[in-house]
């Protein structure tokens, strides 16, 4: 997810807005992830709830942590006919300033996005999402990006879900990936590397170190400094664990799942689809 989307606590630690470096096409010996190719393997995406921990940290405050809670539901549903992927995410922090309530809906078949809907800070930004482009849903009331519009020039997956895309790609050793991710709302979508580096056993609590595939991307900040993102996906499940993130002046941003879910997801009060 990009950068952008963390909230407002790395704004004011970084003032950062994470710009991903896309990759030449022709230079790159890789996988490209196009949506009609339907290589994501969505048979591996199970209804459920996850949940992660998600905290950042900055050399200039040492004895500080941002903290997020994430909650991510996914269910299978009808949708137009279709058999489709909703998944429903809820982030908790220190304050409801920081809550954020999202919506989204993808095809099961191919993970295509359908539509996407936002609550940030009390703000509804809702878009219908389509091969050639996002246009704002102008049937969802008090939706704030009712008049945007952004065309594509190829479909793009939807940025806000890549925990679960992650899952769904076919790993292996020395596999590398193009990707078009768009973040709703933003700049046109761009293609986006992540290379397999290698693999890792990762302590758990309570269990076994798991094997993890390491998936990495690099890219640079709009003031063209360098930063880095490594995600561990177990090989057997295709488990999302972990993430780490490295940006200019040693700040950093880890999500952790975790072992168990408490409680229930709080009533839904927004509007899922149009």
């Amino acid at each position: 997810m990009p950068l952008s989307s963390a909230g407002s606590w790395l704004s004011r630690a970084g003032g950062l807005l994470l710009v991903l470096l896309a990759q030449p096409a022709a230079a790159q010996t890789t996988d490209t992830i196009r949506v009609a190719d339907r290589r994501l393997q969505t048979t591996r995406l199970q209804p459920g709830m996850r949940q992660y921990l998600v905290y950042f940290q900055s050399p200039s405050q040492p004895k500080m942590l941002g903290f997020w809670l994430w909650r991510r539901q996914v269910q299978s549903v009808q949708y137009q006919g279709a058999s489709v992927f909703r998944i429903t995410q809820h982030w908790y922090g220190a304050d409801t300033s920081s809550y954020r309530e999202v919506h989204s809906l993808v095809r099961a078949a191919d993970f295509a996005p359908l539509y996407h809907a936002e609550t940030i800070k009390g703000q509804l930004k809702a878009y219908n999402w389509t091969a050639v482009g996002i246009a704002g849903a102008d049937s969802v009331a008090g939706n704030q990006a009712k008049a945007f519009q952004q065309a594509f020039e190829h479909p793009a997956f939807n940025w806000n879900l890549d925990i679960e895309t992650f899952e769904l790609l076919p790993l292996a050793a020395g596999k590398r990936f193009v990707i078009p991710f768009y973040d709703a709302g933003g700049k046109p979508p761009a293609y986006v590397l992540y290379t397999v580096t290698g693999t890792e056993a990762l302590t758990v609590p309570g269990g076994k170190p798991v094997a993890c595939w390491k998936l990495v991307t690099e890219g640079l900040t709009p003031t063209k400094a360098p930063f880095k993102q490594t995600f561990w996906i177990s090989q057997r499940d295709h488990e999302f664990l972990k993430e780490e993130d490295q940006y200019p002046g040693g700040l950093s941003r880890y999500k952790i799942k975790t072992s168990t879910v408490p409680g229930t997801l709080p009533k839904q009060v927004g509007r899922v689809v149009k």
